[in-house]
């Protein structure tokens, strides 16, 4: 199947109206443009050639007994599969070669909220570094790798700050794909090679994720780009709906309840708003009782386009050229950052930012607090935590999530120098008591 860029009347739409017929994604009915609501048929497509705005996966959900849904989910898979009737895939899903991310732990953090003002057991941290490729990105790549099969593609590929990289790489392998996956130059050592271990091609661009994108997206209207599935691009629908399973997962493992406060890292700012879209959805299904919530937004001062936007009381988002150690929350002009804003504001959350040495402390607070080694999108989203609760903005009586995205062992540059060892001695008690460490 040829690759896609827009939804067009052209004979490349017919091919994916026909192909919509008989592709299975279980309850997907068809994609929806999100700012004009035109409505076009599954297919590798992700903007709306009516007014280019984002295409989202349209559903019809199994309404009518909440009780009934929420016992099968509960007897499903320890993995994202068990939300299969609300997900973009077919009903065998867990039977197919993936890597089956998901149901990672929700840690109560009694010994953090100590240290933030946060009342004991209201502070729980969502650790996604317990997924396969040790990222939220083994999520959102699970959704992408089946329609990439429901529209018979033979690459995988993306662009990436990382993560996805290597999430694309290792679900490719385990499903039978070829990848070829695009990243930054100058990326940490960590993630590169964990994007390259997989066998598939790793290429590195010279410049930053913004140069990474552009160039996939002359890729993807290249013949060159023939049978190729981008996860981020073509396959975009599809892949969003993954971090959903976040909102999904929190929710249950709260006893089927909406948290009142959330704090998400924003990179593209897709993670953020499907976040919304999953507790919407579980709130129009009866899953969880209607309640306010309200949603955080968190980025690396040397990113924060979003932020800065939020804070000047604007509605357009202008781009920065990142510099942060936060790479993979580096992305300077994010293409849901406008629906970041209004859902901020809709919910009265808000979007903050810190600087690399609140990120740097915050790794380390969480380490020490909770035994949990967050990479630097992980030390943002708890450095803009505190800093919420510090300001006023974050309620420390009611329950709230944070989010950590990733595993610190890849990004280890960042707490290197300040986490050495604590003393070098012989290997001798008089040593070990010369050195005071026996007290």
């Amino acid at each position: 199947m040829a690759v896609q860029t827009v939804a067009t009347g052209t004979t490349a739409n017919e091919t994916a109206a026909q192909d919509a017929a008989t592709v299975d994604l279980g309850p997907a009915s068809g994609l929806s443009c999100r700012e004009c609501g035109t409505k076009f048929p599954l297919g590798p497509v992700f903007a709306c050639v009516e007014c280019f705005g984002p295409l989202e996966v349209a559903y019809d959900l199994p309404v009518g007994d909440p009780e009934a849904l929420r016992k099968q989910i509960e007897a499903g898979p320890a993995n994202i599969w068990r939300y299969a009737p609300l997900l973009p895939v077919p009903a065998d899903v867990a039977e197919k070669p993936n890597l089956n991310p998901g149901w990672t732990h929700l840690v109560k953090a009694d010994n953090l909220a100590r240290e933030l003002g946060v009342e004991q057991g209201r502070l729980f941290v969502k650790d996604d570094s317990g997924n396969p490729t040790h990222s939220f990105k083994d999520r959102v790549v699970a959704q992408a790798i089946e329609a990439a099969r429901a529209f018979g593609f033979t690459t995988l590929s993306c662009s990436s700050t990382g993560n996805l990289a290597g999430a694309v790489g290792a679900a490719a392998a385990r499903a039978g794909f070829r990848s070829c996956v695009f990243i930054p130059h100058d990326l940490e050592q960590g993630k590169v090679v964990m994007a390259g271990v997989y066998g598939g091609e790793l290429v590195a661009i010279e410049g930053n994720y913004d140069d990474v994108n552009r160039f996939c997206s002359e890729l993807i209207g290249d013949p060159l780009g023939e049978g190729w599935g981008f996860v981020n691009v073509n396959l975009r629908p599809y892949y969003g709906e993954g971090s959903k399973t976040l909102a999904y997962e929190i929710c249950e493992q709260l006893g089927w309840q909406l948290p009142d406060q959330l704090v998400i890292p924003i990179a593209s700012g897709s993670q953020f708003t499907k976040i919304d879209k999953g507790l919407q959805e579980l709130i129009k299904l009866g899953l969880v009782e209607d309640k306010p919530y309200k949603l955080f937004g968190a980025q690396a001062e040397g990113c924060s386009p979003v932020s800065v936007a939020y804070k000047g009381g604007h509605d357009v988002v202008r781009p920065q050229k990142p510099d942060t150690i936060a790479k993979s929350l580096a992305i300077g002009n994010p293409a849901d950052g406008p629906y970041v804003l209004d859902i901020a504001r809709r919910t009265g959350g808000a979007v903050e930012d810190v600087n690399d040495e609140q990120v740097v402390d915050a790794i380390k607070l969480l380490a020490r607090t909770e035994g949990i080694f967050a990479e630097t999108a992980g030390g943002v989203t708890l450095g803009v935590t505190k800093k919420l609760v510090e300001a006023g903005l974050i309620d420390p009586s009611l329950t709230t999530v944070v989010l950590n995205t990733g595993d610190g062992l890849k990004t280890l540059d960042a707490v290197a120098e300040s986490s050495q060892a604590t003393a070098t001695i012989k290997p001798s008690l008089d040593a070990f008591r010369a050195a005071g460490l026996a007290e």
